[in-house]
């Protein structure tokens, strides 16, 4: 399945809980420095595009772009790995959250280079030491999301193709967007279906993996077996899960 056409099937309820986090916006934006036209690719939503500049997204799914705002920058039907406008167009091209749905990582990352003179891109480290055995609800309850990751360039190969810097982003406790991970020191929000319903990795992983980590997560929370299992995490702020910020 396309990333268009999962997000036409999961995307009709995502500004439920898909909402803009300021601290990890604010890291965002200023990796845009000055730039003053940004291309937003993949841009669903539109949640993280900056403010006070002449943005313009690209979005393959009509339900993400129906789901815009009004008055949200002007929204294309179009690919990372086709993107439809001339050689540095823009000052900058933006990608959040999406890269890993993308076909061709590689070509799309090639593509936001050619397009802009400034590349800026939020994705994740799914190494075994960056991801899968850091993140409690990825080790011990859905291993199944090492699947996800399969055959992906990783993330060094993926900032050679652009000339990258890669620089961490920590996830606030209180993480106001839900997305995979924002939850880590709040487990309790799994259990919840329009919290899953928001993350696409619970429709990719199939209702069976799905269901068997949520009645497992919530025995091990009813038993206090969670809360022995992650002592570490009870007064942390943020945490550090392997996300990542590419900047070219």
């Amino acid at each position: 399945m396309s990333s268009a056409q999962l997000y036409d099937t999961i995307g009709a309820t995502y500004t439920v809980t898909r909402r803009t986090e300021p601290r990890i916006a604010a890291q965002v934006w200023a990796a845009l420095g000055d730039a003053r036209t940004v291309l937003n690719v993949g841009a669903g939503t539109g949640s993280y595009e900056p403010p006070g500049r002449d943005v313009t997204a690209v979005e393959p799914s009509a339900v993400m772009r129906a789901q815009r705002p009004a008055g949200s920058a002007p929204c294309v039907a179009a690919t990372a790995e086709s993107l439809p406008f001339e050689d540095q167009s823009f000052d900058a091209a933006m990608a959040f959250s999406t890269i890993h749905h993308w076909p061709d990582p590689i070509a799309g990352l090639r593509e936001m280079r050619r397009v802009a003179r400034r590349v800026v891109v939020f994705t994740h480290d799914s190494s075994e030491a960056g991801w899968l055995r850091r993140f409690w609800l990825t080790r011990d309850y859905l291993p199944e999301a090492a699947e996800l990751v399969a055959g992906r360039p990783p993330l060094a190969e993926q900032a050679r193709a652009i000339g990258a810097r890669i620089e961490p982003v920590l996830i606030p406790w209180d993480c106001a967007d839900g997305f995979f991970e924002a939850y880590w020191r709040r487990p309790g929000a799994y259990l919840d279906d329009r919290v899953r319903r928001g993350v696409s990795g619970w429709a990719r992983v199939g209702p069976d993996a799905e269901q068997r980590a949520v009645r497992s997560l919530r025995a091990d929370l009813a038993s206090g077996r969670w809360a022995e299992r992650n002592p570490e995490l009870v007064d942390l702020e943020a945490a550090e899960l392997g996300l990542r910020l590419l900047i070219a």
